[in-house]
């Protein structure tokens, strides 16, 4: 599973990448998370307000920062 942290960076971003982290952990899935922070990038998901999370290329999540309880249900859902 390839896990995408859209963002430049901004404590949001920061602490998406914490709780998907946690997800994954407490899932015990193998997964990888790529921070991307090019802007032209970012647009090129779709994505016009940070942070974002993609999982396996498709955008889950844009604008905000779920806990982990809910990202694990995106990343069972999918």
């Amino acid at each position: 599973m390839n896990i995408k942290i859209l963002g430049p960076g901004c404590r949001n971003c920061e602490r998406l990448e914490r709780e998907a982290q946690r997800a994954i952990g407490e899932l015990g899935l193998d997964a990888t998370i790529d921070k991307v922070t090019d802007y032209a990038e970012i647009s090129g998901y779709g994505v016009m307000s940070t942070p974002g999370l993609v999982v396996d290329d498709r955008v889950v999540v844009s604008g905000r920062a779920p806990k982990s309880d809910e990202i694990k249900q995106l990343l069972v859902d999918r």
